[in-house]
This record gives C-alpha cells, structure tokens and sequence, in this order.
C-alpha cells in the first residue's frame, strides 16, 4: 500500500500552500485529502485501477488525477514546483509537529534559521518568544514538537505499519516457497508505536525465499542478504528483518523474537533454575535439544501456560501464570458494536447507509453515532434543531434495518469550565452521551483535570472520549490526573474510551489497565470519520488485551439491547 506516501505529499503540498498564502479552502481540501488517505484500510493503488478514487472523501476528479500522478510517477509536479519556491531549509522545520507553516516562516525570514538545531538553541535562548505573534508557550510548544519529532524518527504508530506487515506476508505467500510465516517483536505484541518488523519464516529452500524477499516492490535498500537473515529498508522508511528457521525451533525462535527483552530473561532465568538453556534455537539440556518445535513447549518447560503476545511485558504475567491467575483476554472477534463514529451531520463524511454497511462488513451489529455538538464549529458541530432532526433519522433508519442498529449518540464537548456543550434537556434526549476535550490543551494540570471530573460527574454523560488527548508522534498527552479522573469514572460508574483511531489509542494500555483495575468499564470507538475507518477497530481490541481486559470488562462486547440497557442504568444510578 502506498497510502502513506501519497497522504504525506498532499500533506507536503497543503503546508506550502499555506506559506505561500493561498486560499485557505483549497489548504484545507488538501489536508483533509491527506488525513482520509491516510487512514483508508484499502489500497490506494487498488483504488485507482478500478477508477474508484472519487469514492475516497474529499477526493473530486482534480485530487484524483493527483493521486494517480503520484501513484505512477513517484512524485507531483504542483509538489515540485512548490519545492522550487520555497527553501528547502524551511521546509525541514515544517516536520516538527505543532509548528505551523506561518510560524515557520517567520522564524526562518526574521532569524535565518535554517536547521532544527538552530531552532531548539533559539528557544532555549528565548529569540522565539521576543518575535511578533509569539511568546514563552510558542517556544514550549515548539520544543515539544521536536521532542516528538525525534522520537517520531524512531518509532511509528502500530496502525500504520500494520498493512505493511499484511502486504509483506501476503507477498511471500505467493512468491515464496514458505511453509509457516509470522510476524514477531513489538507488532505481535501490539505496542502502539514499532520501530521494525521482524519476520520469521520456516522453508525448504532458504536462499529462494530470500531472492524473493529482496524483490518486494518497496525495498529501497538492501542492508543485508543472507541465507538465513535479509535485512531491508522499505518505503516509508522501516528497516525489515526476515529470518528462515529450523522447523525444529520454530517455537523456541518465536517466543525469542517475540521478546519482550525483560520478558525474555525471566523466562531463562525460569529455564536455568531448572538446569535448562533456553533461546531462540531452541530448549536444551546440556548439549541436547529437548524442545522448541512450538512456542508452548518453551512455557511448559518452566512450569507456565502459554502467554498471550500482548502480556509478555514483564508487568505481572509470569507471576500471574505461575499462580493461575492470567486473564482470558478479550477476542476480537467477541467485538459487537463500535460506540464513536461520525456522520455527515458533523464532519463526517459517510452516509447512515455506508456505516452501516461497512459495520456489516466487520461483523459488528450495532454502531455509536457520536457527532460533534454544536460549540466545535471547526469540525461541524451539531445546532440542537439539526440534533433532533438526526435523531428521527436514526430511529427511520432503525425501523428499516434488520442487522445493524445506530446508536442515537453525541461527542459532548467539555467547555473551559467544565460545563457542557449542550443543555441537560437536550442531552437528556441524546441515548449515548461521550464528553470531549478539544480546546484549551494548555491549560494548567488543575484545570483539565477539573474538566473532565466535572464531565464524569454529570448525571446525563456515560464515558470520557479519549482521555489525554494525545496524538502518536503529534501531540503529547495534554497535562491530566488520570488517577483522579479514572477514580471519578468508578465513583460515577461511568465508562473511559479506547479511542481506537491509529494515531490516538487512547487511553493507552497502562492507563486502561488502571481503568480495568478500579472497575471502570472500558468503552471501544474508532472515531472515524470515514466509514473505512471502523476497521481499525482491532486496534482498540489490542490496547484492551495489553491492558488485560477480560470480555466483561469490554461494553462494545454487549449485544445493542444489552448496551442500550447499561446506558440506561448509568443515568438511573445517577439519578
């Protein structure tokens, strides 16, 4: 999938055409190109051979023609064009997130910064802040950025390597005499940001499946070939390492490359206390080879169950195991309902019918409608008279449709002080409640907290929608007691989502975990503004079971009449 490649040069485009001020209209036709290509989990390429680009959101035959260019020539010419304009030292600061192309450009004009270094010297050295238009929390939010920056370099959001990894094994499948594939490290464990991706193959005939490795259409480098490891570069970027192994070791060689590291050297250390060896060739007592064939005889033979992938982390699951004591995770397949999701009443961009549909398509049975309400007029938010009228929408639509169900819901935004964006006789009327933060992320520790108690406090709400309001490689997590809020939501028997979007999974495992721990339900939403989007829902599924999350731990795991009846029973416990 190109989707990423395409999605960054619309991106590329629209900053520079915000530097060179044009109309805004045609910036922001490109950022939201940019932001459903990104998050489409359908193959871009595949897309424009069947001519169906213009399905995308926001994709006219203009934008079309763009992506088409792109697809077969590498590169866009209005793209550099543009790089011809601009210098390209400022187009370097325009990677730091939260550093928008104006700012940018008055640095670069004023202060002849030309490097990222020289940036981050000048906020130490407080020259941002004395520029017009800016000050002391510009030259914060700018040293943050690069923070972010630097560890963006390193890492990416699990979401976005996933259909590389999906592609990639597909690939080998067809080209490859492989027998048994799978992918290993951090991404099998389902970390939300991966730095490579490790596969492990077993094969008759290494050196071809090696051959056909190097040949994937998107290596862009060969760091090493060999007849048991090939190490490449792909687009975007990710270093690839692929390793044929024994039959023989399979398992032991899985669960080695599985790690975590921590996790890793408690299982030796388990395995010399009994006289074993333990490593990625295998189980050996002395000299001889006793085990390794599947990954549960290298559990057994210190005495554990098989761990599930996404608990090896060293954070209680050996002792858990030992004692019996390790949870049934929830399945993904157990998934009944994704409870966010935008429509065209705000600024989503798919119709009742295409939710629905996609909803099918994944096996869910009922979908949260949760748009925005009226005070976020950047994003399209609901008036009240329009409110109403998609609530008799939703309730025509139910009438008609036999297998999925919508959920009349709202994404309530949490003013500055803490009260609601909608009137408690209007709320009162919405079925599914989800308060929001989405101004005021600057705000002190007390304040923010204070918001989002307030919210969980209120009698008419039923979850906080994602809690910290974080963006992977973006937006750090803004300043909250997530202890203080999570105490409110088991106080309240309110619920807290795992925002399941890729580039937000928030809460995250650890936070959700503490949620799981304090009796808080944990509520599933994609967030998704295109009806592609609410495939993304394994995502929140994987940030539930690295927080140990059993199926009744889970809401969206309720069939629609279950979860309607515990929405109900929140506001009757508040009242």
């Amino acid at each position: 999938m190109r989707n990423q490649e395409v999605a960054e040069i619309f991106r590329r485009v629209a900053a520079l055409l915000e530097i060179k001020g044009e109309n805004p209209f045609r910036v922001r036709a490109y950022q939201r190109a940019a932001q459903n290509i990104e998050a489409l989990t359908r193959d871009v390429e595949e897309l424009a051979r069947r001519g169906q680009l213009t399905r995308i959101p926001g994709i006219g035959a203009d934008l079309a023609g763009k992506i088409k260019e792109i697809l077969e020539t590498g590169t866009l010419s209005l793209y550099e064009e543009l790089k011809r304009e601009i210098p390209e030292d400022l187009l370097k600061l325009l990677e730091i997130p939260g550093l928008g192309p104006k700012k940018a450009k008055v640095i670069y004009d004023t202060l002849g910064i030309k490097t990222i270094e020289e940036l981050e010297r000048a906020c130490r050295e407080h020259k941002i802040a004395r520029l017009p238009g800016m000050g002391l929390k510009t030259e914060e939010k700018i040293l943050h950025g690069i923070k972010l920056l630097k560890t963006k370099i390193g890492r990416r959001p699990l979401g976005e390597v996933l259909p590389l990894v999906d592609e990639l094994m597909e690939y080998l499948k067809r080209r490859a005499p492989v027998e048994r594939i799978a992918v290993a490290g951090s991404i099998r464990r389902r970390k939300e940001t991966v730095k490579d991706i490790d596969l492990l193959v077993t094969s008759k005939a290494p050196l071809r499946v090696m051959e056909a490795f190097v040949k994937f259409g998107k290596v862009t480098e060969i760091i090493a070939q060999g007849e048991t490891k090939t190490s490449v570069r792909v687009s975007p970027g990710i270093q690839v390492d692929l390793r044929v192994v024994d039959p023989e070791c399979w398992g032991a060689a899985l669960a080695y490359f599985t790690g975590s590291k921590a996790h890793n050297i408690r299982i030796r250390e388990m395995g010399v206390e009994r006289g074993l060896k333990i490593n990625e060739y295998g189980i050996f007592r002395g000299e001889k080879r006793i085990g390794g064939r599947e990954e549960e005889e290298v559990f057994a033979a210190v005495g554990l169950p098989w761990i599930p992938p996404e608990l090896r982390e060293d954070r209680g699951e050996i002792e858990a195991a030992l004692e019996g004591r390790l949870p049934h995770l929830v399945e993904y397949d157990e998934i009944r309902g994704d409870a966010h999701v935008h429509s065209k009443y705000s600024d989503g961009m798919s119709s009742f019918e295409e939710i629905a549909r996609r909803a099918e398509e994944l096996g869910l049975s009922w979908v949260g409608i949760c748009d925005h309400s009226q005070g976020l007029k950047v994003a399209g938010g609901v008036p009240v008279e329009v409110l109403m009228e998609k609530k008799r929408a939703i309730e025509e639509f139910n009438r008609r449709s036999k297998r999925v169900k919508l959920i009349f819901g709202a994404e309530v935004d949490i003013r500055s002080d803490g009260t609601l964006d909608y009137p408690d006789e209007v709320l009162a009327e919405i079925d599914l409640v989800i308060a929001a933060i989405h101004t005021g992320f600057q705000q002190p520790e007390e304040q923010l907290t204070a918001r989002a108690v307030a919210a969980l406090s209120h009698p008419l709400v039923h979850a906080l929608a994602h809690p910290t309001g974080r963006l992977l490689g973006e937006r750090e997590a803004y300043a909250i007691d997530i202890k203080k809020v999570i105490e409110t939501a088991a106080r309240h028997g309110k619920a807290l989502e795992i925002n399941a979007f890729y580039n937000r999974l928030d809460l995250n495992d650890i936070h959700a975990r503490a949620a799981k721990e304090a009796g808080v339900k944990l509520l599933i939403g994609t967030d998704a503004h295109i009806a592609d989007q609410m495939a993304q829902i394994p995502l929140g599924v994987a940030v539930a079971r690295r927080a140990w999350c059993e199926r009744e731990d889970v809401l969206n795991t309720l069939s629609v009449e279950e979860f309607l009846a515990w929405l109900k029973k929140v506001r009757e416990g508040a009242g």
